[in-house]
């Protein structure tokens, strides 16, 4: 069976590719490659799953950028 998961991915003030999947709480990852980011959030998601086998995913609805004076 298989499942998707939207991921989050952001570059750190480091340059690090940080990613995190928002339906799965705690499951993050970093990198420095799309590539490995790739391979590690796929560990993450699949250790996150392991601890929670009747996990059913939330609908995702969307993502919004919002502005605001700092």
């Amino acid at each position: 069976m298989q499942q998707k998961f939207n991921m989050v991915i952001e570059r750190d003030s480091e340059g690090w590719l940080v990613a995190s999947v928002p339906s799965l709480q705690g499951c993050h990852t970093q990198a420095r490659t799309f590539d490995e980011l790739d391979v590690r959030i796929r560990e993450a998601i699949a250790l996150c799953l392991e601890d929670s086998a009747d996990f059913t995913p939330p609908e995702f609805v969307g993502v919004q950028q919002v502005a605001i004076e700092v």
